[in-house]
């Protein structure tokens, strides 16, 4: 089952097609003001005026409301809520960049949430310029994303990159936080790590 669940952050387009359509808050709006149909409404709703609460509990299918006060983020809260109800779906999240800092790494971070890291490889967060995948602690191959032309990888565990255009192993290698702006060479990556996981950011110069 593949899901788009579209959270508040910056607008990029959503694509049709899916079988589930998740709005987080204003997220909702987004996805009515497009024509796509709202299956899940999950928030506190406080990034929404009166009139619009109302246009979102009209048309939503199942409403999950939460109160302001809570450990999860609303993002968060509504991957759980799909999981619980669909555990071996894939998930699409558009929306989870711009706006505050504070949720922007909420958001990149997700697999740190105990509950969420068993489905990290079930979720993607794209935007016309980025997608970022998950890989737990193993050893994993990476295909190139259409369109996205660099891929960088996020771990606080040791990496070895292996199969890219600046591979790093044994003999090579330098402790960072990001490894930024490698290349596919025509055939998949391979990343592994001992414990943790990685975050697989692949994304293209803005137009």
């Amino acid at each position: 089952m593949n899901i788009a669940l579209v959270a508040g952050g910056d607008f990029s387009p959503v694509e049709q097609g899916y079988d589930y359509y998740v709005g987080i808050d204003r997220g909702c709006l987004v996805l009515l003001d497009n024509g796509l149909p709202l299956d899940f409404a999950v928030g506190d709703f406080d990034s929404v005026t009166e009139s619009e609460l109302m246009k979102i509990r009209a048309n939503a299918k199942e409403i999950l409301s939460a109160p302001t006060v809570k450990n999860d983020t609303d993002t968060e809260l509504a991957l759980k809520g799909v999981f619980a109800r669909f555990p071996t779906a894939l998930v699409t999240v558009y929306g989870a960049f711009g706006g505050r800092l504070d949720h922007l790494f909420s958001n990149v971070f997700l697999p740190s949430e105990p509950a969420l890291a068993p489905f990290m490889q079930q979720i993607s967060l794209v935007n016309t310029q980025n997608h970022i995948s998950y890989a737990p602690a193993g050893k994993h191959q990476i295909f190139p994303v259409q369109g996205m032309n660099y891929v960088s990888f996020m771990s606080d565990d040791k990496l070895t990159i292996t199969g890219a255009k600046y591979e790093l192993n044994a003999q090579n290698f330098f402790s960072k936080k990001i490894y930024s702006s490698n290349e596919f060479i025509g055939k998949p990556i391979e990343v592994s790590l001992n414990s943790g996981y990685v975050v697989i950011i692949q994304s293209r110069d803005r137009e």
